[in-house]
């Protein structure tokens, strides 16, 4: 249990290190003069640092057992993010985030396959606890960012990396080693995964989908609610914490869930209510549109957890492994691709046709899910 509160408070604090670029982008954008394109490939560089390099350190924590994976990530992280307000130029920029982007890689496999280690019931439960967590963080991060550009000004960003530093040193100090000593230095085994790759590669392929939104909208809605919506910074970065806090209550909602009712049920229901929500958001204005944003982030997120602890369940001996494919490589590729691809869109259209149009895919994610197991 120890373990779990460690890494659900750094969990916490190296999400909201993550969704920090939604912020700053529209200060960037005006600062460095950018496109709308190299906004979005600005985002796109953090996600492949962050998520599409995780299975990487999936691999090494599940050869090396030490916890610095985890441990020195927090810092990291602070450091290179909140020095992203200190960049003179783009190709400065582009640095910042590769550099914090690998702090966030490091943490995420291990951490999600040490936070419930060793518990034989309600893994759901307490894997929701654990990846809530770094959502609330997540949707935490834009305001923190935006109220410390406000406040104190760009040049004195870097003040957001203390609380990393603190985490890291908790870490060093308290968390336990994890598992014993004589797996270090094992070979990496592929015959587990081999042995369940079909519904692997279709829970890979959920993730791919639910991601395309939950990353886009997070790395684009304060500039689409700004440029389009004519929302104040201040408001449209609150509105992207609304979004994303309550993809945090869905999270925790989704393991209890599954723990009732299946990880297959929970995913049917997640792609399939959460359309029309996101519908109501671009298709109104004022509170009813901002209901349905809330309520599109809340459904939209009740698999975060679900397909973590199926993926571990199919293949445990490769916790670290299965993890950084759930929450990193999905999330890093759909990132990798649509950021940009969104941008370019937005470029040529504009930001709501991009953002609007992202809707098709829970719809195809719906029929994949059929392909699961029925007692997944």
């Amino acid at each position: 249990m120890l373990s779990l509160i460690l890494l659900s408070v750094a969990h916490f604090f190296i999400d909201l290190y993550s969704s920090a670029i939604g912020a700053f982008q529209p200060v960037l954008v005006e600062k460095l003069r950018l496109s709308l394109t190299q906004a979005g490939f600005l985002g796109g560089v953090l996600v492949f640092s962050s998520s599409v390099m995780q299975p990487v350190y999936g691999l090494l924590s599940d050869r090396f057992h030490t916890k610095l994976f985890s441990a020195l990530a927090p810092a990291v992280a602070g450091i290179f993010i909140a020095a992203l307000g200190l960049s003179p130029g783009y190709e400065w920029a582009l640095a910042m985030v590769a550099l914090g982007g690998a702090g966030i890689a490091s943490f995420h496999p291990q951490a999600t396959a040490w936070a419930t280690a060793g518990m034989a019931t309600n893994r759901g439960r307490w894997m929701a606890v654990f990846i809530s967590a770094g959502t609330l963080g997540m949707a935490l991060g834009p305001t923190f960012f935006s109220e410390l550009l406000l406040r104190a000004g760009v040049a004195q960003s870097w003040w957001a990396a203390v609380p990393g530093v603190f985490v890291t040193a908790l870490l060093l100090a308290f968390l336990p080693a994890g598992r014993e000593e004589k797996h270090v230095g094992r070979k990496f085994d592929w015959r587990p995964l081999v042995a369940v790759w079909k519904p692997l590669t279709i829970l890979y392929f959920l993730v791919f989908i639910r991601s395309i939104l939950q990353i886009t909208y997070a790395q684009f809605l304060p500039l689409y609610l700004h440029r389009e919506r004519g929302f104040e910074f201040s408001t449209a970065s609150y509105a992207l914490s609304l979004y994303l806090a309550a993809g945090a209550i869905g999270g925790f909602v989704g393991g209890q869930l599954a723990d009732r009712f299946g990880g297959r049920a929970v995913i049917m229901m997640s792609m399939l209510s959460c359309v029309p929500f996101l519908a109501l958001f671009f298709l109104t204005t004022g509170p009813l549109s901002l209901l349905g944003l809330a309520l599109g982030g809340l459904t939209l997120l009740f698999t975060i957890p679900v397909n973590v602890v199926m993926a571990q369940e199919l293949a445990p001996s490769q916790a670290g492994t299965v993890s950084a494919l759930m929450m990193g490589f999905a999330w890093g590729m759909a990132g990798i691709v649509f950021i940009p691809l969104a941008g370019w869109i937005a470029d040529v259209f504009s930001m709501h046709v991009a953002l609007f149009s992202l809707l098709i895919f829970p719809i195809l994610g719906f029929f994949l899910t059929m392909k699961l197991p029925k007692n997944a």
